[in-house]
């Protein structure tokens, strides 16, 4: 196998792509794909991951269009959460920018790019990697109190054989909540801990990668295969992203969690699960229940106990101990000095919402680290780094409930009394902004699910979005 690392290259011009790839060819195995559909297609078939990617955001269908390219972001980093991903874009909006980084990427770039410069930031991105996996071995940052109630939660839970299932959005550090504590807590912890991805496996290959598989169970099933219940043993196996698990493969999850038993896909014979059950989700698994989209007697046993990750807005100045962390654990992989924030930049700091969670910290620190080493940042060069123009922790904005005339007259009168003059088209669209912004977040990016849980249609918010962009 090379050891060179992997690099995937999202284009719809196959001039590009090509050139790319040619120009990494001494440094990086390449990968070459045109679309969101065929790249969600190639990783399926590759044996490896690739640590890093540059991905076009206007992909087709819609070219000219970055929804495409924001949900790949998504879809690559639900698959290979460490993977670097350094977008390109013939549209150098800010904007755009901002939002490319909120869902995980850790650079934007304007084409033309000169892939001197490419090669340069992929090289500064992976030489952090080593220093990310020590920093998750270390666990959870943070003294806040929600950051202790969790690990209370943690502590008591660590050695019980029942499910937990582990709630939070995206980045927040469920994975690292379900390895290096309920796992590495627990008498298991020799044995073991196994993760499974729901969401990166394609829901025909995802039963016979938990339960395994006879031979000749399928095409290409040239020999039988262990699925991960049987590779745990008496470990642990971690189910992330469970809300995405097919429904006609739920009740077989509910088997092994009510009686422990299982069969291989193309076997009639009943196996034991022994291993002890992690899930993670993102989403709203009891409005998942009133959909339809996910049985409520299996949310009920995977949520016999349940921990709640808290989004860094809500750990006040925990973020400034993840700061000092990153900041350090960086410089010292680097081998320089660590940047420094000034007063209003730290106040700016504390003031932001970070709504890509931990990974959203993680990948400023990064570029910070590589771009102001032993500096001091001030509150300008620190707020380009942020998705929105106004920082502000979403947490000190009010936000009352959309059918709620009384909490959303106590929040007007609230802002009025806090300044001596309010401009009334500019707080509205600052509402609007931050909706579809909240929207498109958790959508990953998909615009035509934000239109949906907006409740309008997929052209009014292009318009709308458009309109931003032109004010």
């Amino acid at each position: 196998m090379s050891s060179k690392p992997l690099l995937l290259i999202v284009d719809d011009d196959p001039l590009i792509g090509d050139s790319l790839a040619h120009a990494f060819a001494a440094d990086f195995d390449v990968v070459t794909s045109h679309a969101r559909a065929h790249c969600l297609a190639l990783l399926e078939q590759l044996r490896r991951r690739p640590e890093a990617a540059l991905v076009d955001l206007g992909l087709p269908p819609l070219p000219h269009r970055p929804d495409e390219g924001f949900a790949l972001i998504g879809d690559l980093l639900t698959q290979a959460p460490d993977m670097k991903i350094i977008v390109l874009s013939g549209q150098n909006e800010e904007e755009n920018a901002r939002h490319a980084r909120t869902l995980g990427a850790i650079e934007f770039v304007g084409k033309p790019c000169d892939p001197a410069t490419l090669l340069r930031l992929l090289g500064e991105a992976l030489a952090f990697a080593g220093a990310e996996n020590k920093s998750a071995a270390g666990g959870l940052i943070g003294e806040s109190a929600a950051m202790q109630r969790l690990r209370l939660q943690l502590a008591q839970y660590a050695d019980l054989d029942f499910p937990v299932l582990i709630e939070g959005e995206s980045g927040s550090g469920k994975d690292i909540v379900a390895q290096h504590h309920l796992h590495r807590l627990s008498a298991r912890r020799e044995h073991p801990f196994l993760a499974v991805n729901c969401a990166a496996i394609s829901p025909a290959l995802l039963e016979p990668t938990l339960f395994g598989h006879a031979r000749g169970a399928f095409t290409g099933a040239n020999q039988a295969r262990a699925g991960y219940f049987e590779e745990a043993g008496e470990g642990t196996l971690f189910l992330d992203e469970i809300g995405e698990l097919p429904l006609d493969l739920q009740p077989k999850l509910l088997r092994v969690l009510e009686n422990g038993e299982y069969q291989r896909v193309g076997e009639t014979q009943t196996r034991t699960a022994r291993a002890r059950i992690i899930a993670a989700t993102n989403r709203d698994l009891r409005q998942e229940v009133r959909s339809g989209r996910f049985r409520a007697d299996l949310y009920h046993r995977l949520s016999v106990f349940t921990v709640g990750v808290p989004p860094l807005r809500e750990t006040g100045r925990d973020r400034l101990l993840l700061l000092d962390h990153f900041r350090r654990l960086y410089a010292d992989q680097a081998r320089v000095q660590p940047f420094t924030l000034d007063t209003p930049a730290e106040a700016l700091w504390l003031a932001y919402g970070f709504p890509g969670n931990v990974r959203e910290l993680r990948n400023i620190a990064i570029r910070l680290t590589a771009r102001h080493a032993g500096r001091v940042v001030d509150a300008a060069t620190l707020a380009g780094e942020f998705d929105s123009l106004e920082p502000v922790d979403r947490d000190s904005r009010p936000a009352p409930a959309a059918n709620d005339d009384d909490a959303r007259r106590t929040a007007a009168r609230r802002h009025l009394q806090g300044a001596e003059r309010v401009d009334l088209d500019a707080t509205l669209a600052a509402w609007e902004r931050g909706y579809i912004d909240a929207a498109l977040e958790l959508a990953g990016g998909n615009v035509s699910e934000a239109a949906r849980r907006l409740g309008i249609s997929r052209t009014t918010l292009y318009s709308r979005m458009e309109s931003r962009h032109r004010s």
